[in-house]
């Protein structure tokens, strides 16, 4: 019997580099893209958007600007962080929250992973950037650590630096942006299977991985 052919499915991951659920559920759907294995063909596309698009370049300390955004308590600032590490670990990822204690401007983070995505190199970036700030507690702001991040994932440098001191993709990301809030996404991780079916939030990997196949057999027919 002959193998079928695998269906295509494209996902746009809408998400933030400082978002901590965005972190799991990028873990999360990738390992239910795996578990799926050869029955999709998936077309990844990493969304900008930005948690606090107003927010200075310096950022602000990560415990005042939660305990003012949501009006969460010292106690529930701590629970939350216990929640996101015991959900990390279960998807492979390290909140060293003992690192984090500031959040940032991430729209040069975007830029520089909407040029990535021409280069075939959006996704390595996505998760050198997560694990920059989540597990490293580094400036996701700062070119100077935006460079050897671009570097390390195999993008030259130098045009990484080209495009962080000049006004390159700026209209690209805020376009790419408004679209997104048009459509209603205004929390993420917002996860869109074939520009139709969407998921909200870091869910199970077993969520994924049955939203995917549902898709999928829809597809077939």
């Amino acid at each position: 019997m002959a193998t079928p052919t695998p269906v295509p499915i494209r996902i746009d991951f809408v998400s933030d580099v400082v978002c901590p659920w965005c972190a799991i559920g990028l873990m999360a759907l990738e390992q239910a893209i795996a578990r799926v294995g050869d029955d999709i063909a998936v077309e990844m596309h990493v969304q900008p958007f930005e948690l606090n698009p107003d927010m200075a370049p310096a950022g602000e300390a990560i415990d005042e600007h939660l305990g003012r955004k949501y009006g969460l308590s010292p106690a529930q600032l701590e629970q939350n962080r216990e929640r996101l590490r015991e959900r990390g670990a279960q998807v492979g990822f390290d909140f060293a929250m003992g690192a984090r204690t500031r959040t940032y401007n991430t729209f040069d983070a975007h830029r520089l992973l909407h040029w990535a995505a021409e280069e075939g190199r959006q996704l390595p970036l996505k998760h050198a950037l997560l694990r920059a700030y989540f597990t490293d507690g580094e400036d996701v702001s700062d070119h100077a650590t935006l460079v050897p991040l671009a570097a390390s994932v195999g993008l030259p440098a130098e045009r990484a630096s080209e495009i962080l001191a000049s006004d390159a993709f700026v209209d690209e990301v805020r376009a790419d942006e408004q679209t997104f809030l048009r459509a209603g996404i205004n929390s993420v991780p917002a996860i869109i299977l074939d520009r139709e079916y969407l998921i909200s939030g870091g869910q199970p990997v077993e969520v994924f991985e049955q939203a995917l196949r549902q898709v999928a057999g829809q597809r077939r027919g």
